[in-house]
């Protein structure tokens, strides 16, 4: 992991613990309805099969871009801008609400979306290319 920039990692890791956690949601609730039954994972967080399937995509997304440095920055600041919006879309329809209808959300969900926002955005922050060096000119 020494040559992995922090968007590979920040890929990588938030990539795997959405797999894991809609995984997770399916144990707790798999419905599908509009918005579904909602069950609370280890009574915290709001999910249905809906939000199990998106985390599952998003994090699948991280674990295919990590390979690279480009692909991982890409995943860090495109999660971030779509986290920022989901967590200003939860504040705004408050808790126990659902996003277009079918993905649940309450406080905590926003919370915790906000940190991955922020996150995302630090790992992009950081992982900002650097110039290359052109080889010297040869003088003969």
């Amino acid at each position: 992991m020494e040559d992995r920039t922090p968007a590979q990692v920040f890929a990588l890791v938030i990539g795997s613990v959405l797999v894991i956690a809609g995984i997770i949601g399916f144990f707790y609730s798999s419905a599908f309805g509009s918005p579904g039954k909602v069950d609370g994972v280890f009574g915290i967080l709001d999910v249905n099969g809906w939000h199990n399937v998106v985390h599952i995509l998003s994090g699948v997304a991280g674990l295919a871009l990590m390979g690279t440095a480009s692909g991982a920055r890409a995943y860090a600041i495109g999660l971030a801008l779509v986290y920022t919006v989901v967590t200003i879309w939860g504040f705004s329809i408050g808790d126990g609400e659902s996003i277009l209808g079918f993905l649940p959300v309450n406080t905590e969900d926003n919370v915790l979306h906000a940190l991955i926002a922020l996150a995302g955005y630090a790992a992009y922050a950081v992982s900002a290319p650097r110039p290359t060096r052109e080889p010297a000119a040869r003088t003969t």
